[in-house]
């Protein structure tokens, strides 16, 4: 016997029919998008927390013994967006005010975000995927007074050419720390530079950190478009 015997991949075209512009996977997203935002508005916030409580806490879990078995050290990467169109301080002004009141912004941005939401004492809580794991923490202020332990971290830019920084521990409500984000943004002639650095426990398998990699791509791209569409509204 001769020959390539490996199947071809089968292959769908689109040829007629919709009247509006995009591919099967634009109508895809669209109507996968729908319908998670329909099931959150209808399970709102304590009804997802009850959902997911089992997972909530096979995920805290894992962080929990992940930052253990570390002892203080982390593992750390970066994703890095270019934006046109836009500039950072357009960008950062639309997440001040998503963050601080419209937790439908950032739950829209991905799939895998369940809960977002500023706390009484100032921290943020976020429940979302770490990796595999749903998991349950919270986010210390973001600005110039978290940025003690970022000040030795290697991802860190010059200022003059990224001046917009944040940073933070992301800690569980016991007060383990089972992570950190740096974040830094710096104008270009079309737009903006998004370097987005998150550290996870160094105990963690490779594709947690990968997976967040992936994270950060997905929610901050859809937060871009979203300030891009607000602030072109105006």
């Amino acid at each position: 016997m001769t020959g390539d015997l490996t199947p071809s991949p089968v292959a769908v075209t689109l040829t007629s029919g919709p009247a509006g512009p995009g591919s099967i996977d634009d109508f895809e997203l669209f109507y996968a998008r729908r319908a998670l935002h329909r099931f959150r508005a209808r399970l709102g916030r304590q009804g997802l927390l009850d959902l997911l409580a089992a997972d909530i806490e096979e995920g805290n879990a894992f962080l929990r013994e992940s930052a253990r078995a570390s002892d203080g050290t982390f593992q750390g990467g970066t994703t890095v967006l270019t934006a046109r169109g836009l500039s950072s301080a357009e960008f950062l002004g639309w997440m001040d005010k998503a963050f601080a009141a419209d937790e439908n912004a950032l739950l829209d941005a991905h799939p895998e975000h369940y809960v977002m939401a500023p706390e009484a004492d100032g921290s943020f809580h976020v429940v979302e995927n770490i990796g595999p794991h749903v998991c349950s923490f919270f986010m210390g202020g973001w600005g110039t007074d978290a940025m003690a332990w970022a000040a030795d971290a290697d991802e860190l830019l010059p200022e003059p050419e990224f001046p917009h920084k944040m940073s933070s521990n992301l800690f569980l409500a016991d007060g383990t720390v089972v992570g950190r984000a740096l974040t830094q943004f710096g104008d270009t002639a079309e737009g903006f530079t998004a370097s987005l650095t998150v550290h996870v426990p160094a105990a963690c398998p490779q594709d947690v950190l990968e997976h967040h990699l992936r994270h950060y791509a997905v929610e901050f791209r859809n937060w871009i478009l979203a300030a891009a569409t607000s602030v072109r509204a105006r």
